[in-house]
């Protein structure tokens, strides 16, 4: 919220009738104005998921009559201070933490406050225009922080650029960690994967109330938001629910269900309980939050320890359960689910190497290939992602094995979703602009760029002080044509084998190419 921003009690307040009550948001700049907008935040989409509806599917909330205020972000299920992170994300406490915040340029119909306390609304007027029957296009954002942590809550989130141009924007939370992906016996799995179905339901439901159309709603986000985003993309269940897909360095899951399962009963030992649903929900929150990191473990200690997420996958995430989730992701699109919808999708080039800066010394006597085989024992596989990064090997051997984490978890997915989807309409970009800051083209450095937002203070600690607007100028403008009318603006990956938009290239590269991601195909 800033000083622009009008919440209830200080003057005229919007408020728009959802399927379970009233709520009111506030006017951001001046309504029917192009920087004016209306901001909801804190909306329940479903009942909190505490006591006897802790670790089971959501279900809708409780109606009301009253109208609710929704001027403030709602409960967050990330829980405490997690200091200082990539993205700011802050934790919001309560018990309500499945909910939607919809920031929308255009209400088809509002109401204000009669009185200056904010209360008692009565409808003022009714705008009637071209848009209104048909209404605008939406984007509904799901976060990352790679299925434990994150928040919708994020200033980088907030939809005011999009509303500029014409989207309403709708961020979503859902359950993380164990208490969204964990099996319990007696509970049903993916319960995450329920919440954003869930969370979609209600954007079908209700986005036209806000002034959006319910037949245009593209799914978008980032790191596992991107990998929420192809995962919905791949679901049969879910294909009703949207009709374009944006995933930003996508980090899948699809997690076995018989490891998840054995991850759940460590974390019942561990937490001294029985591993089904009575058991689990008389653990606190608190401890269960605590001990997930080590049950995913699974006892490894060591280089064990930190290498576990490159042989064994993500702690906690969807979980291919034989029930809601068949197959992977990859192999349901290669089947054809979601075909008849636009992906565009994209990578940056170093998504995580500046991880291993701070042992870039320990690292540069030993050589590149030798370490790299200790992850890689394929050798032919090895030899050739080698070549293919003659580059990175002069960076030194932290750089080669930050480069390989990149590739294995996202870049290489890149060149898997493209390819599995065949003629699909399908694009991709690659994002290399780098960090003053951090040296590298990072994970979540392209977020304040696609959302246009480089003004944000939070921005200048990983993208300098002077981040190049042209680029935010190029790149939200895609994701507005993208959301608008499923075509970013480029050629599709089809056209020619690996056809990719590079944002950020180094002068003299070209914009548009069909070789962004060979340095990633030995891994593909």
């Amino acid at each position: 919220m800033t000083d622009s921003d009008t919440p209830a009690g200080t003057g005229a307040a919007p408020v728009v009738t959802t399927s379970a009550g009233p709520v009111r948001g506030m006017w951001r700049g001046t309504p029917g104005t192009p920087a004016g907008s209306a901001a909801f935040l804190g909306i329940p989409f479903a009942a909190p998921p505490t006591g006897r509806r802790r670790f089971l599917a959501p279900v809708p909330p409780e109606p009301w009559t009253e109208v609710r205020d929704a001027t403030a972000y709602g409960p967050t299920a990330q829980r405490g201070d997690k200091g200082e992170t990539l993205i700011p994300e802050p934790s919001i406490p309560g018990a309500s933490t499945l909910n939607v915040n919809v920031f929308t340029p255009h209400l088809p119909e509002w109401s204000v406050s009669a009185g200056s306390d904010g209360r008692n609304p009565q409808k003022l007027t009714t705008r009637q225009g071209a848009g209104d029957a048909a209404g605008l296009p939406v984007m509904v954002w799901i976060h990352g922080g790679g299925y434990t942590d994150g928040s919708p809550a994020s200033p980088w989130y907030d939809g005011r650029a999009f509303t500029r141009d014409g989207v309403v924007t709708v961020s979503i939370s859902y359950r993380l960690g164990f208490d969204g992906f964990g099996i319990i016996d007696g509970a049903p799995a993916n319960r995450g994967v329920l919440d954003w179905i869930a969370a979609l339901e209600w954007v079908r439901e209700n986005i036209a109330a806000f002034g959006g159309d319910p037949s245009r709603v593209t799914i978008a986000g980032q790191s596992a938001g991107g990998g929420a985003v192809l995962r919905l993309l791949a679901l049969e269940q879910a294909q009703h629910l949207f009709h374009g897909a944006l995933a930003i360095s996508p980090a899948l899951a699809d997690l076995p269900r018989d490891r998840v399962e054995a991850r759940s009963h460590r974390l019942a030992e561990l937490a001294g309980c029985d591993p089904d649903l009575d058991g689990f929900r008389s653990v606190p929150e608190r401890r269960i939050m605590k001990l997930q990191p080590q049950a995913a473990l699974l006892g490894r200690t060591g280089i064990a320890a930190v290498t576990a997420t490159l042989t064994d996958g993500l702690p906690w995430g969807p979980v291919i359960d034989g029930e809601l989730v068949t197959t992977s992701t990859v192999d349901a699109l290669r089947a054809g689910v979601g075909a008849d919808k636009p992906l565009l999708l994209g990578a940056t080039d170093d998504e995580f190497t500046m991880v291993l800066d701070d042992v870039r010394g320990r690292l540069r006597l030993i050589p590149a290939a030798w370490l790299l085989a200790r992850f890689l024992r394929d050798r032919p596989v090895r030899r050739a992602w080698l070549a293919a990064n003659r580059p990175q090997r002069r960076k030194g051997t932290a750089a080669v094995l930050g480069r390989f984490v990149t590739d294995s978890v996202f870049r290489s997915l890149v060149v898997r979703a493209a390819e599995a989807r065949g003629a699909a309409p399908t694009w991709a970009y690659r994002f290399a602009w780098v960090s003053p800051t951090k040296g590298w083209s990072c994970h979540c450095l392209d977020v304040p760029f696609w959302f246009d937002c480089l003004d944000d203070p939070h921005v200048a600690r990983l993208a300098g002080d002077d981040p190049p607007q042209q680029l935010a100028t190029d790149m939200h403008g895609a994701a507005v044509a993208f959301v608008r009318t499923g075509d970013p603006g480029w050629a599709p990956w089809r056209s020619a084998p690996g056809t990719a938009r590079v944002f950020g290239a180094p002068p003299g590269e070209p914009l548009v190419s069909t070789t962004a991601y060979d340095d990633a195909l030995p891994l593909a």
